[in-house]
């Protein structure tokens, strides 16, 4: 279990909406970790590259019948959570740190990206999907986005097959009458494969921005954003995106080779012009004429005299 889900969970499992609120000490933290009942049975097992079931079939806000197949182009990235609409905790916590997160971001989404929202709830209702979508969109500000987040709500087989997809495991507390759920969302590639997942209650923008960047494919991306992805990589044990030294290295030998090689070309070039316009001087000073009496003449051997006749 990746270290964030486990303690998230573990949080969420033990903790009121008022503790949820208040914060707790990481001794407290930890103790809830160890104490917490069921912690195996909350997990994220990543499933990248492998593919979302498309043909999946949820409600939108507005009560029409909808696939996932959709919100996938072919040609943007989507953004993929999982929430419930009644959550007292961690949902809300997500949702707001995702939202927090896309309005860091110079892509919005309904443009650059598209963003899905499933209730894992079979008994969410269309109403509490559009009451959250309103909340957020309001919170989100970007009037793109009013045709960009979509919040599906759904039957439980088809809740179970995308959850199962995406390698998202959770259960209902009957106890506390909740879920119990990871703290993860998911970014897609357009044909619907998993590419990343960050985990947490807050995100980096450069994380999100670089995962977005990934989960594009190189599809729409600037050269400078396709090298900003080189250089970077996904670090699992942090959560974030680090610089690669290796990657670096070799951008820093390859400018320095062309560099290098630019010079040495700019240096062969002034070389060549200089042989040149030295060759055509000389040229032309062997082939202009000479006056009378100059260089040529002084040097020019002399009429030999006529033999004298012998007595």
């Amino acid at each position: 279990m990746h270290p964030v889900v486990s303690a998230l969970a573990a949080l969420a499992a033990a903790a009121t909406p008022v503790h949820a609120q208040r914060g707790l000490s990481q001794a407290d933290s930890a103790q809830i970790v160890r104490e917490a009942p069921d912690l195996d049975r909350i997990d994220v097992e990543e499933q990248l590259e492998d593919q979302l079931p498309l043909d999946l079939g949820f409600r939108d806000h507005t009560g029409a019948e909808v696939t996932l197949r959709d919100y996938f182009d072919g040609e943007r990235p989507v953004l993929l959570t999982f929430a419930y609409h009644s959550c007292p905790t961690l949902c809300s916590f997500v949702l707001d740190a995702t939202l927090n997160v896309v309005k860091e971001l110079d892509w919005t989404a309904g443009d650059e990206f598209e963003m899905v929202t499933i209730s894992i709830d079979p008994e969410d209702t269309v109403e509490r999907a559009a009451a959250k979508r309103r909340e957020m969109l309001a919170a989100y500000g970007r009037d793109e986005a009013e045709e960009g987040w979509h919040f599906l709500v759904g039957d439980r087989d088809a809740i179970a097959d995308a959850t199962d997809a995406a390698g998202y495991r959770y259960f209902y507390n009957q106890n506390q009458q909740q879920y119990m759920h990871p703290a993860a969302i998911m970014f897609m590639t357009p044909e619907g494969r998993f590419a990343r997942y960050l985990y947490g209650i807050y995100f980096e923008p450069e994380d999100a921005r670089f995962a977005l960047l990934e989960a594009s494919a190189g599809r729409s991306i600037t050269p400078t954003e396709r090298f900003l992805l080189y250089c970077y990589a996904y670090d699992a044990e942090a959560n974030t995106y680090t610089l690669v030294a290796m990657r670096i290295m070799k951008v820093g030998g390859a400018l320095t080779v062309l560099v290098l090689g630019v010079f040495l070309t700019l240096l062969w070039r002034r070389d060549r012009r200089r042989t040149r316009a030295q060759e055509s001087a000389l040229l032309g000073r062997s082939s202009s004429p000479l006056p009378e009496g100059g260089t040529r003449d002084r040097f020019r051997s002399a009429p030999a005299e006529p033999a004298k006749a012998e007595a």
